[in-house]
């Protein structure tokens, strides 16, 4: 199914404004609904390409959840799966079936998450957690904090609660109160409001200044003058590079010796992925996380078209698309900053020029867009192509949110 169908995702957030996991979902080629085939398929997809056979689960503690059909329950693909980060939602209409039940408790038994969608708030007081461990509550209209009051009132105590669609923070902090458990929305798009601080900090001013040293291809020297004004910047860097191995062996304490065993263009990268997540201001976990996530996606879908080299660019583009709300400030102003390649910021402000494809499909990836089957096939990318680049980068984005 992977070789016609494209992986969408949204993200789930807790009332931490931490990332618990996605939801990821199979999005047709020609646009019709996904078969029982379809989504049996897409478990079986993910579990070779996120758990590893040395490696384990690639996505640390993320939990993912996965659209689920009765005939999912029994396929060998599931078991591949750490049931402690699998989650399958099913309609409430299919749980009518008494050897569904008995298949749902089954899973249930063996650790793996049930999420129960379509159900009546008539319902919700019922006690459903021997087949569920989530509820889903759809919101409609404006009233989402009336609507989550009602739903809150009904819930089970063994039942842990997913409010969709949550569009806005003021919607997000009034089901939070109400002891909403996640959410689903279109907050990783949104800057959390009520900061007043804009622009760079500190940190970020000389990580600019690094940058812009980096692409000047300064002396080392000069490059260790600005980074020892900053104690925080090169302790980390001196833990990346002796996390990553780069001194073979031996613990590297100098940061000239640091700076030459990364190189010009990876540390540069490194910079990069630091301007976005050394952030104080305007932004919440989940906006910098899709940043990550969209820089590398974008990256891997133009390594094989592109080579390295301009795949580069695009994990740049990629990241930078999200900076101007992770800063608080207009596209603009972020690009008067610093300076970047023409291509970067024909991508940046109009999609356009050789980057810009392949940024709007990784962005169409994150918002479940039906633009994304149009989008590669202009770029003449498999969905299978797509599919596992999309995975890859969100298991890479969950490897550098620690070490970065």
């Amino acid at each position: 199914m992977h070789r016609t169908n494209f992986i969408v995702r949204e993200p789930l957030l807790d009332p931490k404004q931490r990332v618990l996991g996605y939801e990821l979902s199979w999005q047709q080629h020609d646009g019709r609904i996904p078969t029982d085939q379809d989504l049996e398929g897409l478990v079986g997809f993910v579990a070779e390409h996120v758990n590893h056979e040395d490696h384990g689960w690639l996505l640390r503690d993320k939990i993912l959840f996965l659209d689920a059909v009765p005939a999912m329950l029994s396929t060998d693909a599931l078991h591949a799966l750490p049931p402690e980060r699998t989650v399958l939602t099913f309609d409430i209409r299919q749980l009518t079936d008494l050897d569904v039940r008995s298949a749902v408790q089954a899973v249930r038994a063996g650790g793996v998450g049930v999420a129960i969608r379509g159900c009546d708030i008539n319902l919700l007081g019922r006690n459903l957690s021997p087949y569920a461990s989530y509820l889903e509550v759809r919101f409609t209209g404006a009233n989402v904090a009336d609507q989550a009051r009602s739903y809150a009132a009904a819930k089970h105590s063994a039942l842990r609660m997913v409010g969709r669609p949550v569009g806005t923070w003021a919607d997000f902090d009034a089901c939070a109160a109400l002891g909403l458990d996640a959410f689903v929305g279109k907050l990783h798009l949104t800057p959390r409001p009520g900061n007043p601080v804009k622009g760079m900090n500190p940190t970020q001013s000389i990580i600019l200044q690094l940058m812009q040293l980096v692409q000047n291809n300064e002396d080392v020297p000069k490059l260790e003058s600005v980074l020892k004004r900053d104690p925080a910047l090169t302790y980390k860097l001196l833990r990346y590079i002796n996390t990553a191995g780069f001194g073979a062996g031996r613990e590297v304490q100098s940061l000239r010796q640091a700076i030459s065993l990364l190189g010009y263009a990876p540390l540069y990268r490194w910079l990069v992925l630091l301007l976005a997540t050394a952030s104080a201001s305007g932004y919440s976990p989940v906006l910098m996380e899709t940043a990550v996530v969209r820089g590398r996606l974008a990256e891997l879908l133009g390594q094989k078209y592109l080579g390295k080299s301009e795949a580069e660019n695009l994990f740049v583009a990629g990241m930078f698309s999200l900076l101007d709300r992770l800063l608080g400030l207009s596209m603009q102003e972020v690009l008067d900053t610093i300076q970047l390649p023409d291509g970067v910021v024909q991508a940046l402000t109009r999609r356009e020029g050789p980057y810009g494809p392949y940024l709007a499909l990784a962005e169409a990836c994150e918002l479940n867009s039906n633009l994304v089957a149009s989008l590669a096939d202009a770029l003449a990318i498999t969905p299978s192509e797509v599919n596992q680049a999309h995975l890859s980068a969100l298991a890479w984005a969950q490897s550098v949110a620690v070490d970065a």
